[in-house]
C-alpha cells in the first residue's frame, strides 16, 4: 500500500491548466490557487515557465516572499537547452536556476520525428540536450523531473529511441520521467501496456501526464498507476488545452477511495469540493455541476424510485458517502418526484413531513402541476421552499404587496454605434405599512426592474442593500409557438454569505423575470428573518 511519501501527486494547473481557452490568470490569481492546492495536500505545484514570460517570472519572485506552503513544493517548468548551446550558458536554463524553485520539470522530445521537424536537430543531439540540462541542474542542487513529450506516439513510432530518452534522463540524475500523452489520443489498455514495458525496462520512477481528448484522461492515469507509475500529473477541475488534462481530484479520489492508495495527507481529501469550487471562483470558470465527486450534481437524486430507496439507505443509490470529498447529497424536486422525494427534500430544508401524508400529497401534486406549466424546481431550491412553506403554513411568505410595475425601453433613432438603449422601470408597492413609488434605470428591462424594486424595499428592509443578482438564465419553452412561446427565467441572488436560485415563468421574458426577482427578494428576507430568530 502506497503512502504520500512514496507517491507523487503533481499539479500543473498554473501552467498546463492555464492554457485552457478563455482562462487568463493574473499573478495574484496564481498565488491564491497555489495556496488552495497546498490545502488539498498535493506534493508538487508547477508554477509556470520562468523566463518565458514576465508573468511567470514575477510569480516565482513573489512566491518566495508570499507563499508559505505546508504540503507542496513549487516546481519551475522549462525546456532542455537549445541545440548547440551549453546548458550552463542557456538563458532559459538560467531562469530555471534563478526561479528559486527546488524542483525543475524539464520538457524534452521523446518522438524522433518531433526532434527532427520541431527542434530541427538530430536524435543524438536531443539526447545530449537532455543529458546536459538534467545533469547541470542536478549539480546546481535542483531535483529534476522530465516530461517526455509525445512519449506514447513516439514509443509506437520508434520504441528504442523513446526508451533511450528516458534512460538518458535517469542516468543524468532525473528523479522522475513522466510519460506524456500530449495529443490525448490514448486509451487505458494502450497506456497500461506501454507503462508496464517502461517500468520493466528502465530503473527510475515513472510518471504519467494525460490529456482528455478521448475522454479517458482519468482512466488512462489510473491504468498507468496500475502498471507501475508512482507519479501522477493533472489539473484541478481538469483545466487545460483543448478538452483539458486529467482532473486531479478525480484521479486522487479514485486512488484513495477505490484503490485504497492513500496519496494525500490524512483527511485532506475531505476538502476537495470546497477547494475545487474555490479555484473555480478564482478562474472565473463556472464549476461543472456534473463533475465527478465534487460537482453540485455528483450526489443529486431526481427519480422518485431513487428517493424511495435513499430514504431507506442512502448507500443504495450512491457509490460513496459524499462527505468523503466534502460534498453533500441533494434531492431534486421535479415532475419525476414522488412522495419520498418531497419528504426528503422537506427534511433537507428543515420541514418534517413524515407524519403529514396530506401535505406531502398536496406539495407533490403542486410540483407536478407547476412543472407542467414550465417551472423547474430542481434548479430553484428557493422557489420550492417558498412553495412548501405556502402549503405547510396556509399562506405564501410575503413582505410586500405589489400594486403595479411597468417598464419602458427607449432607443434613440439616431443613436451612435455602441450606444445602449436605456430602460426605465417604475414599481409601486406597500411594505411595512408604507407605500413606495420608485423608478429605476438600467441597461435592460430586467436590470431596471431590479433597481426599482431594490430602491423601494431598502427603505423598509435595509438588509436588501446586501442582495445582489449574480446570475440570470433564460430559456424559451415551446419554441414552435414563435413569439407566443412560454419563457422561463432562473435568477441567482446573493447576500454576500450565500446564494439562492428562484424561477419565474411567463408569457414574456420581463414577466418571468419579475416573478423570479420577487421570489428572490422574498426568500432572502425570509432567510434573514429565520437566521435572526
Amino acid at each position: 500500500m502506497s503512502t504520500p511519501a512514496e507517491f507523487h501527486v503533481y499539479d500543473t494547473t498554473l501552467r498546463d491548466g492555464a492554457q485552457q481557452e478563455g482562462l487568463n490568470l493574473s499573478v495574484a490569481d496564481k498565488l491564491t490557487i497555489a495556496r488552495q492546492l497546498d490545502e488539498l495536500g498535493v506534493g508538487f505545484i508547477e508554477g509556470g515557465w520562468p523566463g518565458a514570460g514576465p508573468k511567470d517570472t514575477e510569480f516565482f519572485a513573489r512566491a518566495r516572499e508570499e507563499l508559505d506552503l505546508r504540503h507542496a513544493r513549487l516546481a519551475a517548468f522549462g525546456s532542455t537547452r537549445r541545440a548547440g548551446v551549453r546548458a550552463a550558458d542557456d538563458p532559459l536554463v538560467a531562469a530555471l536556476r534563478d526561479s528559486g524553485a527546488s524542483v525543475v520539470t524539464l520538457v524534452a522530445k521523446s518522438h524522433s520525428r518531433h526532434v527532427e521537424l520541431a527542434l530541427r536537430t538530430t536524435p543524438a543531439e536531443n539526447l545530449e540536450m537532455v543529458r546536459d540540462t538534467v545533469s547541470h541542474l542536478v549539480a546546481e542542487g535542483r531535483q529534476v523531473f522530465l516530461d517526455a513529450e509525445h512519449f506514447f506516439d513516439g514509443f509506437r513510432a520508434d520504441r528504442a529511441y523513446a526508451l533511450e530518452v528516458l534512460r538518458t534522463a535517469y542516468d543524468a540524475g532525473a528523479d522522475v520521467v513522466a510519460l506524456c500523452d500530449t495529443n490525448g489520443g490514448m486509451l487505458p489498455d494502450w497506456v497500461g501496456e506501454v507503462v508496464a514495458d517502461v517500468v520493466a525496462t528502465t530503473s527510475g520512477r515513472v510518471g504519467i501526464h494525460c490529456h482528455n481528448d478521448t475522454g479517458c484522461a482519468v482512466a488512462n492515469t489510473l491504468a498507468a498507476v496500475e502498471a507501475g507509475a508512482t507519479h501522477v500529473q493533472g489539473t484541478i477541475n481538469g483545466y487545460g488545452e483543448r478538452t483539458g488534462n486529467a482532473d486531479l481530484v478525480s484521479v486522487v479520489a479514485n486512488l484513495e477511495l477505490k484503490l485504497d492508495r492513500p496519496v494525500l495527507p490524512d483527511g485532506l481529501l475531505g476538502e476537495a469540493t470546497r477547494i475545487a469550487h474555490a479555484v473555480a471562483e478564482v478562474t472565473n470558470v463556472p464549476p461543472a455541476s456534473r463533475q465527478p465527486y465534487v460537482g453540485a450534481s455528483a450526489f443529486a437524486h431526481k427519480a422518485g424510485l431513487h428517493a424511495s430507496a435513499i430514504k431507506v439507505d442512502p448507500d443504495l443509490y450512491q457509490h460513496m458517502d459524499p462527505a468523503g470529498v466534502g460534498n453533500d447529497m441533494r434531492l431534486l424536486v421535479s415532475d419525476m418526484a414522488g412522495r419520498a422525494s418531497i419528504e426528503l427534500k422537506g427534511r433537507e430544508l428543515g420541514y418534517d413531513l413524515s407524519g403529514d401524508r396530506d401535505l406531502v400529497d398536496r406539495v407533490t401534486a403542486r410540483v407536478k402541476e407547476q412543472e407542467a406549466r414550465g417551472y423547474t424546481f430542481e434548479a430553484a431550491d428557493a422557489s420550492f421552499e417558498l412553495l412548501l412553506a405556502e402549503e405547510a403554513d396556509g399562506h405564501r411568505p410575503t413582505y410586500l404587496a405589489v400594486e403595479s410595475w411597468r417598464v419602458i425601453t427607449e432607443t434613440l433613432t439616431h443613436a451612435r454605434p455602441g450606444e445602449e438603449a436605456v430602460s426605465e422601470a417604475t414599481v409601486k408597492l406597500v411594505a411595512e405599512g408604507v407605500r413606495y413609488v420608485e423608478t429605476g434605470e438600467g441597461n435592460g428591462p430586467v436590470n431596471a426592474l431590479d433597481q426599482a424594486l431594490r430602491q423601494a424595499l431598502v427603505q423598509a428592509y435595509p438588509e436588501v442593500a446586501k442582495f445582489e443578482l449574480i446570475d440570470y438564465k433564460v430559456r424559451i419553452l415551446d419554441q414552435g409557438h414563435g413569439t407566443d412561446a412560454i419563457t422561463r427565467v432562473l435568477i441567482e441572488t446573493s447576500d454576500g454569505e450565500g446564494s439562492w436560485w428562484t424561477v419565474g415563468v411567463g408569457a414574456n421574458v420581463i414577466e418571468a423575470s419579475w416573478e423570479a426577482l420577487l421570489d428572490g427578494i422574498t426568500f432572502g428576507l425570509r432567510r434573514l428573518r429565520r437566521a435572526t430568530g
